[in-house]
């Protein structure tokens, strides 16, 4: 069996990689399932590391479900701070907001996962399709026609943003301050930002739990405030940071799947054409989008716990590991035809853009729901909107964990 020491090459995700990362991945993919991969310095969190990529497929879904690749955030914190002293650079994702589900591991990830539940229905995601449904067209009455706008900052970002809102129960007069603080603490600002606007939420949404407690309302943060399972509840902390999960699951990423679904369709005419011809493929063209261009490059980072075996090398207790979504999910192991392009008829069944095992995204349906909700007000607004702008101007943001613009230009045509 090989160990750390059989992979020597380590691969920098530098900028080409932020830019173009599909190609990144299929040539490592040519060379096996894992590789050894430096993150720059100067991302948010984890600059200058270097850490474990798996990118197969198969070890990928494997890797999602193991247990001895940990999710715990105190196990993290510690590798972070003993790989980098400099505590500023783990930037503004503090144990006060992150303390979620995604950086827990059995029995408290269950004990978490079960509690959300009851508040996270399928009701209470249902009962938002009006909603969203009238956000979408108020969004379009205020575009003009026949000029070319930045869709992702004008349609996609507040469109799910006034969603999560209506979704935490945030007040319409909060709502620009809320917006701007998400906004520092996600989109990878300076370490210094990112912590004062982590704290500035932190206390934001101590006073909103307050609030819910005393004087509940019909949304899910109230009704977090109230789940319960026998004598055990969510704690303070734990209901702070489910409600910063669910900014990043719930507007984050579906604005960035609403938009890159949209480069590919304006970038593929036939695509759009057939959508406008038969508005039935949409669920499906939905999937295809998340499978071609994933909101999330990467999975939550683990840290490994056991010596595990990834192709013929085995990880070290201690190693950082990132699992690669986007990549296995162009990986032509398991997807029939040209997995680099756009075909809303492919079957995207096993996709993993969602994650996979015990983690598996909580809030895909109100994803897929916002998603489809979007793309049909557009189809029905604008069947002739185009792309304004080459592609390859376009310029992707510099994340390890985010897929996304930094704007998208469309002319609006009606038809």
């Amino acid at each position: 069996m090989a160990h750390t020491s059989a992979l020597n090459e380590v691969i920098e995700l530098d900028d080409h990689f932020m830019q173009d990362p599909h190609s990144v991945y299929a040539g490592l993919n040519a060379k096996g399932p894992l590789h050894q991969v430096k993150i720059p310095p100067g991302v948010p969190v984890c600059g200058g590391l270097t850490v474990w990529l798996i990118t197969g497929y198969e070890e990928v879904r494997s890797a999602l479900s193991d247990t001895r690749l940990s999710t715990d955030l105190r196990r993290t914190e510690e590798l972070f701070a003993r790989n980098q002293p400099d505590s500023t650079k783990r930037g503004g994702f503090s144990s006060t907001i992150a303390n979620h589900m995604l950086h827990n591991d059995p029995p408290n990830h269950t004990r978490l996962r079960k509690l959300v539940n009851k508040a996270f229905t399928s009701r209470a995601v249902e009962r938002l399709a009006p909603q969203i449904k009238t956000v979408s067209h108020e969004l379009l009455d205020t575009l003009p026609e026949d000029e070319t706008v930045d869709l992702l900052d004008l349609f996609a970002f507040p469109l799910t943003f006034r969603i999560i809102c209506a979704l935490l129960g945030v007040p319409e007069e909060d709502q620009e301050d809320f917006k701007e603080w998400s906004k520092q603490l996600i989109s990878g600002g300076s370490p210094e930002v990112a912590a004062a606007a982590s704290a500035t939420m932190h206390d934001y949404l101590t006073r909103l739990v307050a609030h819910k407690r005393s004087e509940p309302a019909d949304d899910v943060l109230s009704a977090l405030v109230e789940a319960r399972d026998a004598d055990d509840r969510l704690e303070e902390n734990e209901l702070i940071s489910m409600a910063f999960l669910l900014i990043i699951g719930a507007h984050e990423t579906t604005a960035n799947t609403v938009s890159n679904g949209t480069l590919h369709l304006m970038t593929n005419l036939d695509q759009w054409n057939a959508l406008l011809a038969d508005r039935g493929l949409l669920p499906g063209a939905i999937d295809e989008f998340l499978r071609l261009e994933s909101p999330l490059k990467h999975a939550t980072f683990r840290c490994v716990t056991e010596p595990v075996t990834i192709g013929d090398t085995e990880l070290p207790v201690g190693s950082f590991v990132l699992i690669s979504l986007a990549a296995a999910n162009r990986h032509t192991d398991r997807f029939e035809g040209d997995t680099q392009t756009l075909d809303i008829t492919r079957s995207t069944k096993g996709h993993v853009a969602f994650g996979h095992g015990i983690h598996y995204c909580l809030g895909a349906p109100l994803a897929r729901l916002e998603t489809e909700i979007a793309f049909t007000a557009l189809l029905d607004r604008y069947p002739g909107m185009r792309l304004a702008a080459d592609p390859a101007d376009l310029r992707w943001r510099t994340s390890t964990l985010i897929r996304g613009l930094y704007e998208l230009p469309i002319l609006l045509k009606p038809a």
